[in-house]
């Protein structure tokens, strides 16, 4: 089994997520999305998989969320997700992408079901 996981060593949940799938003996990209942002493409592609809003991958009580005046609701898809690649910290984390789908590893279980 490979899986891709957004990781934040920093977060303790991305931190748990990463130790139940290595513990599951699953093959690992990891990448720490701080350093190395997805493009919008492929954030966009991990909002598919997702099946959610760019809001609702979006942590709202960031710092930049509020600077950026994010919550404005005449924004549109791209311009949200354009806001999370300049400031990945917006990012809610962790998420692992294997077999075609993705989950968000909070809690850190919730990603067991994309490994079947």
């Amino acid at each position: 089994m490979y899986a891709t996981i957004y990781h934040n060593p920093r977060c303790s949940k991305s931190r748990q997520t990463l130790q139940l799938l290595k513990d599951q003996g699953v093959e690992l990209k990891v990448i720490e999305y701080l350093k190395t942002p997805p493009s919008v493409e492929e954030l966009d592609d991990i909002l598919q998989k997702l099946a959610i809003e760019p809001r609702q991958l979006m942590r709202k009580k960031e710092t930049e969320y509020l600077a950026n005046n994010l919550e404005d609701k005449s924004l549109d898809k791209l311009a949200l997700i354009k806001a999370m690649v300049d400031y990945p910290i917006l990012i809610e984390r962790p998420i692992v992408i294997a077999n075609g789908k993705a989950a968000i590893g909070r809690p850190p279980e919730a990603v067991l079901t994309i490994l079947k």
